[in-house]
């Protein structure tokens, strides 16, 4: 689908290598899965574009493992295209899928390219990195509210020589300028995630220098309405292979004996999310070591629905599109080690008023071993008390081993506690965690939503 709508170059993001380095590279140039075998179209003939990765090496030899750049002529001039990786993959990837790989520093890989390109003449430069910020919510997406981290650091960071950064990974909107080492305006932009943002950018150049005129450059995210026409070529590919993925999506995984709802209980609980706290738990206790597990509410997407529901919906049946359709995201469960100050801080992070700039309340929903109390008159940072693990009080020193998704685990959701955690270990999927769990576990009844207490 990329290459019908002429996408000619890609930087590799850290999902390229959630089946590892070799099957990246079935995927660009071809060939049929070693496990899953040809698909019913036939033999994969690979991309009509790169990956681009000029901070992916090979360890034997510091060669590149990814092309470092594209070079596209537009109008006889010559634009090249750069391509980063957050250095950050090997925490969040499965460690199998990338041995013999290292990924380094993104400025420094970037600034190595960008002065070759300009030894062959390519004066007119674009990174685009699989990196970025976060920003203050419900702002315009063509606003500028990032909260500076390695997004901003790699943009205000790069050779004078490079125009505009593109960048992704962290699914916001923004269009921010920044200024290069050289002391130029240098455009810095996002196009938020999913396909929902489109970013729009233009500069002239100058032919006789064959570089980029800085004060041409313009940029704007369009929000992506549902006001147009369908693409029939688009359509009719979506619908071949919905019907070609049916008897994967339609495989029974497990049921249910009641609606697993994602209605919040008082205490900001959803059972379903609840559910899926406790399957991660179950899939890092083994290798992690796991002793409490959270999940965050944004990513429950659709309940379990059950005939007994008010809608009246489902037949307690929970197929793997059922279950793909709560959580979509493809998140690697993750362990880090916490003090139990540390958890106090995350928890303290779920409400308005403190330095993360949350902007409504968040609550992570806890696995069934974990309890609390807060309260929602005492001010931020006093709110979060009675911590406990299998009934046993939590003290500030000790060492606890939390599970989160890799999306907690990089300050998602303004999570920023949750970033200094330590000795990381990376799980299965999500989606495999909880439809394990199901399996082992079903009839699955709805949790109580009684693990959070609330006080005044």
């Amino acid at each position: 689908m990329l290459g019908q709508m002429g996408l000619k170059a890609s930087s590799a993001g850290n999902h390229e290598f959630d089946e590892g380095y070799t099957e990246l590279q079935r995927l660009m140039k071809g060939g049929c899965h070693p496990v899953d075998g040809c698909s019913p179209a036939g033999e994969w003939e690979g991309t009509d574009f790169d990956f681009l990765g000029a901070n992916v090496l090979k360890e034997r030899n510091d060669r590149y493992a990814l092309p470092p750049y594209f070079v596209k002529s537009v109008n006889g001039v010559k634009v090249g295209f750069i391509g980063l990786v957050t250095a950050t993959t090997p925490t969040i990837v499965s460690s199998s899928g990338i041995q013999g790989l290292k990924f380094t520093e993104e400025v420094a890989a970037a600034n190595k390219v960008s002065r070759l390109l300009a030894r062959q003449g390519v004066k007119a430069q674009v990174v685009l990195v699989h990196e970025g910020d976060q920003v203050t919510p419900n702002q315009d997406p063509s606003a500028c509210s990032v909260t500076p981290g390695n997004g901003s650091r790699i943009a205000s960071g790069l050779d004078p020589q490079v125009d505009v950064v593109v960048s992704g990974h962290s699914h916001q909107a923004y269009v921010c300028k920044t200024t290069d080492p050289a002391g130029q305006p240098r455009y810095y932009t996002q196009g938020s995630s999913f396909g929902r943002v489109l970013t729009q950018i233009d500069f002239q150049v100058d032919k006789r220098t064959r570089d980029v005129v800085r004060s041409t450059v313009a940029a704007a995210n369009h929000v992506v309405t549902r006001d147009v026409a369908e693409d029939r070529a688009v359509a009719d590919s979506v619908a071949l292979w919905k019907a070609r993925s049916a008897d994967i999506a339609n495989k029974q995984v497990g049921r249910i004996t009641a609606e697993i709802g994602t209605t919040a209980a008082p205490s900001g609980e959803l059972p379903l999310g609840n559910l899926i706290a406790d399957s991660q738990l179950e899939a890092t206790r083994t290798g992690g070591n796991a002793q409490i597990a959270f999940m965050n509410p944004g990513g429950v997407r659709m309940p379990l629905n059950h005939p007994s529901s008010p809608a009246g919906e489902g037949d307690g049946v929970v197929t793997y599109g059922e279950a793909f359709a709560v959580q979509p995201f493809n998140n690697l469960t993750q362990v880090i080690t916490l003090t139990g100050a540390q958890l106090k801080t995350v928890l303290e992070q779920q409400f308005v008023g403190g330095p993360n700039n949350q902007a409504f309340t968040k609550i992570l929903q806890p696995s069934s071993n974990f309890t609390y109390t807060y309260s929602r008159s005492a001010p931020w940072g006093s709110k979060v008390s009675a911590m406990k693990i299998d009934g046993v009080a939590v003290t500030d020193t000790q060492s606890i081993r939390v599970a989160v998704n890799n999306f907690l685990v990089g300050g998602g959701d303004a999570f920023a506690e949750l970033k200094n955690g330590t000795d990381l270990w990376s799980g299965p999927l999500d989606i495999d965690a909880f439809v394990d769990y199901l399996g082992k576990h079903s009839p699955v009844a709805p949790p109580a939503t009684d693990r959070i207490t609330v006080v005044d």
